[in-house]
């Protein structure tokens, strides 16, 4: 079985780890990326997806992006699927970075809203469907309306389904459940939802997402994965344990920008080895730092 059948099948269920990018002197660091790699594979990670808003795809160029799409791939070496992020709110720059990463060998593709020019839900589909007209490799819609102004509606994600079947799931950032809820009694069962915010991804379990496209993973791997399939076996006393404990963290690394805690989070558990990022975003404020060595130590996540 493809990743492509093996994906459409299992619905992008389980954990899916929104990649950082490691960086050195302002440059991607493929040491540190293939450093993170290794500590999600070993983790057991379901799936990851590179170069999406936590691997700072707004700072990187066109290059730089197919170029850590493509190493991921070759580090991953087929152990699990690469979904890699081809969003723009240019859809013919979105249309050219999927065609690119679709090359570079990308089981699959994230595609957030285009943000700023805020289009209509009618723009929405237009653009969705052009995308989707290059490839028929699965599709993640990425509805975040905090970074990108729009929300993406059900109606628009219903009739992108029904005619693009390769739309296949959605990364649902809206905070709220019943727009989970929503979207899993419209589209149904073969439709998958995954929480995008991992504050969220129990609630969400509960009224029918299949998991999560995860931050917080980049770190703690095992917690994470040993929670969602507890609650996909409907253990949810297990699950909660876990997510109870888990949730300070969740906390802690949105309390400055994403990916900005969860940098210095991976560099202070020694999994990477520079927790640089590019401007504008700055480097993370003391107060956090604190809180988030605290944590590590206290809650010993990623074991």
């Amino acid at each position: 079985m493809t990743f492509l059948s093996t994906i459409m099948t299992n619905q992008f269920s389980g954990v899916y780890t929104a990649l950082s990018t490691p960086m050195n002197k302002g440059l991607v660091s493929y040491e540190g990326l293939e450093a993170l790699i290794e500590h999600q594979l070993n983790g057991g990670i379901n799936g990851l997806v590179a170069v999406g808003t936590t691997g700072e795809s707004p700072t990187l160029n066109n290059d730089e992006h197919i170029a850590v799409v493509k190493a991921t791939v070759n580090l991953v070496n087929g152990k699990v699927p690469v979904v890699a992020g081809t969003g723009s709110n240019s859809t013919d720059e979105a249309i050219k970075l999927t065609q690119m990463a679709d090359a570079a060998g990308a089981d699959a593709f994230l595609v957030v809203a285009p943000y700023y020019n805020k289009p209509s839900q009618e723009g929405l589909f237009q653009h969705f469907s052009h995308i989707a007209s290059v490839t028929d490799k699965p599709i993640v819609l990425y509805s975040i309306p905090s970074r990108c102004g729009i929300e993406i509606s059900v109606d628009v994600t219903a009739r992108l389904y029904e005619k693009y079947p390769h739309i296949c799931c959605m990364k649902a950032a809206e905070g709220s459940c019943e727009k989970v809820i929503d979207y899993v009694r419209t589209l149904g069962p073969e439709f998958a939802v995954m929480s995008g915010d991992d504050g969220l991804t129990l609630p969400f379990m509960s009224v029918g997402a299949r998991g999560v496209i995860s931050v917080a993973s980049n770190l703690i791997v095992s917690p994470l994965i040993k929670m969602v399939a507890a609650a996909q076996a409907n253990d949810y006393l297990t699950a909660q344990e876990i997510f109870l404990k888990i949730y300070p963290f969740f906390k802690a690394i949105f309390i400055e920008p994403n990916p900005v805690p969860i940098k210095y989070a991976l560099k202070s558990a020694g999994v990477i080895f520079d927790d640089s990022v590019r401007s504008p975003l700055s480097q993370l404020q003391a107060d956090t730092r604190k809180k988030i060595d605290t944590l590590i130590d206290d809650l010993d996540l990623i074991k």
